[in-house]
Formats: C-alpha cells, structure tokens, sequence
C-alpha cells in the first residue's frame, strides 16, 4: 500500500506507557538526566518553554557516546500484553499499523526489533550523532510539538481511523480519530473535557472492542 492509495481503516498508535508497559522515554531521562529533566520538567509544565523547545533541550544535553547505553536502557522494558498479537490481527484483515512518537526513533527500533517490519511507518525524533552531543531531528514539526501527530493523521485522509494512547501528549492525535483507545493521562483528559474515548488495560482489550466496532 502507498500514501497515494485510498485507506479505510488505519490504526495510529503511541509507543512510549502505550506499546512499552511504562514511560521509557522519561524514564531513560530520569535515569541519565535526571537534575535537568526535572528542571524542564518544570519549565514545560508552568508554560516557560513549549514542549518541543524542553525535549530539544534534554536531547541535546546528552553526548552522542551515550547513544548505546539509551538502547540498551529501553531494550530491558516490557511490551504491554497482546502486542504481538495485535499486530497479528491487524495483519490478518489488511490494516496498517502505524506508530506516531514524540520520542526518538531509535529506542523504538531497538525495542521493537523484529516487529519492526510488521509496522506501516514510524513517524518519531531522529538524531543526528555526528557531533560531541546528540541533536535532535524531525520533518514533522508544528506547534509545540516536535512530532505533531495530528498533522500526520490528517495526512493518510483514512476514513475510519483508530488512535491508541496514553499520555496527555496524544490528545491532539485523539482529536483526529473517531474511535479513540485511552488509558492513564490519556483517559483522564479526554474525560475533562468531554471526548469519547474506550478504556483499556492491554491489546486483547483493543482486538476485543475492534471486533465488535468492525461488526465481525
């Protein structure tokens, strides 16, 4: 299938608490950062600098040497439940996978390994090593976001797409799909402000109520 191909049904998913059973984004910052993530952490949350400015910031703060020691950190955390399996039954009715991260590309492959041609696109933060320290790199850029996951929605035009997260970050990529999959942060924020969302706990949660909503 190509961009330039009508797409009917297309399921857009966070990686970070969504396909990982916990944050490892903020978790690898806390770990290796954590005077300086708290700080912008602060920064973000009191709206003294956007949140793309704040992950430029932390990214940039870390030598490109420190790369391996990241990978290694995110390839120890766990898959939410029902992952692989997710994938299966996507695969078996011919719907893409496609997963939309404010994080860095290269922790999503790292964890996802294998999996990882199983999945339409990643649309994520690359860094350029090249240098002494890391430097962040997106071609999705908008707003305050370094990866504006709803623009990228937006761009595929499917007519029925599904949105999978968990953080308050995916709220603008909830807003773009008419069936929305929220837990935690997430589920929290869609309540406040009056958005219909279906809760999970893991993937044989979302293959369940996908099965009904596809009337099979």
């Amino acid at each position: 299938m190509t961009r330039n191909q009508p797409i009917d049904r297309i399921v857009f998913c966070d990686f970070d608490g969504t396909i990982t059973a916990e944050e490892t984004f903020v978790g690898m910052f806390l770990t290796m950062k954590p005077d300086l993530f708290k700080t912008l952490g602060r920064e973000i949350a009191e709206g003294r600098i956007t949140l793309r400015d704040g992950v430029s910031m932390i990214i940039e703060s870390m030598e490109s040497r420190e790369l391996p020691k990241i990978l290694e950190y995110v390839r120890s955390k766990p898959l939410r439940p029902g992952f692989a399996e997710f994938l299966d039954f996507l695969e078996e009715r011919g719907v893409p996978f496609v997963i939309i991260s404010g994080g860095l590309r290269a922790m999503i492959e790292a964890r996802l390994e294998g999996l990882i041609p199983r999945v339409h696109a990643v649309y994520a933060i690359d860094l350029d090593t090249s240098g002494e320290y890391m430097r962040p790199l997106s071609s999705y850029q908008g707003g305050s976001e370094m990866i504006a996951k709803a623009m990228i929605i937006e761009s595929y035009g499917a007519a029925r797409p599904v949105a999978i997260g968990d953080g308050i970050t995916d709220f603008t990529m909830a807003m773009r799909a008419p069936v929305v999959f929220a837990r935690d942060h997430l589920a929290s924020h869609m309540e406040k402000n009056g958005k219909a969302f279906i809760p999970w706990n893991d993937y044989f949660d979302i293959m369940r109520e996908l099965k009904t909503l596809w009337k099979e």
